[in-house]
């Protein structure tokens, strides 16, 4: 079942002719396409802003997960953490797989990436932690033959609830289809606080929770007084991961709703909009 924006309009008869159209620098590019300013960078095993074998660079543009310089992957997760946190917001991020995996690598982390939600910030993981407390959306490369979906959601360090129930598994599959091979995917989340979460593959709506919270385990070495159970998310930080397989990611933007989150008809009338620009830039 395919589901998108407009399961958030809660008024009818908005008209986007009638609407002012969103200014272009009301979104942030927190990938800037020539550096890593504002990013910090945390690998298991290593210090904050150590980049190990230099695994997160800027190469034509692109901002590249690369792994030519280690000898074996050898259990260091890494995650690169926008500075800034936030609470309410669209972001949009285009990704593609490339190459091998890394000696070493675990199995299940073949053409595996992902997006962290609502996470914790980097400096306030321990050295040898692996993965923030943070909601996952994981990103799933086909090996060409299985059906294999992507925007799934995973939870280091939480539990969500879905469909009114709390659901402790670490993760959820969604229902987008695979891509296979080496091919750009444009892929969305929408973040509304703690009220509602949703990821977005190519226009269509995959997977929605809400309630996001602390608990569960699949997080190694955090601090104790971080793993509060039953803690709702309401902000957190974003980072993109490093799993062991190479990735690169030519689009990492945000809308921040913030501002709207309190006012549901200047909310819906921004969602509205979001949702043509989307289906007009993907020709939906």
């Amino acid at each position: 079942m395919k589901k998108t924006l407009t399961a958030l309009l809660l008024l009818a008869g908005l008209q986007s002719a009638a609407q002012k159209e969103i200014a272009p620098n009301k979104w942030l590019k927190l990938f800037n396409g020539k550096d890593l300013k504002n990013w910090d960078v945390k690998i298991t095993g290593h210090d904050l802003n150590d980049n190990f074998g230099n695994t997160f660079r800027v190469d034509s543009g692109m901002l590249k997960v690369s792994y030519d310089h280690y000898d074996d992957f050898n259990g260091q997760f890494g995650h690169i953490f926008y500075k800034k946190n936030f609470s309410a917001y669209l972001l949009v991020v285009e990704y593609k797989f490339t190459g091998d995996q890394v000696k070493g690598g675990p199995g299940w982390a073949y053409r595996n990436s992902g997006v962290m939600l609502h996470g914790q910030t980097a400096a306030s993981m321990t050295k040898d932690q692996d993965f923030p407390i943070s909601l996952e959306e994981q990103l799933l490369g086909g090996d060409g033959t299985n059906p294999r979906s992507t925007c799934n959601l995973c939870t280091p360090g939480t539990n969500v609830v879905m469909n009114g129930k709390l659901i402790k598994d670490h993760c959820i599959s969604s229902t987008s289809q695979t891509y296979h091979g080496d091919q750009w995917v444009h892929i969305e989340a929408l973040v509304l606080r703690d009220s509602v979460i949703k990821h977005i593959v190519e226009g269509d709506t995959v997977i929605v929770y809400n309630k996001p919270q602390v608990g569960g385990g699949a997080v190694s070495h955090a601090k104790p007084e971080l793993l509060q159970e039953g803690r709702l998310l309401t902000e957190g930080s974003i980072s993109l991961q490093s799993e062991s397989h190479p990735v690169a990611f030519r689009k990492v933007e945000l809308f921040d709703l913030s501002p709207y989150v309190n006012d549901p008809v200047k909310l819906n009338k921004i969602l509205h909009q979001l949702q043509n620009r989307n289906k007009t830039k993907q020709g939906k």
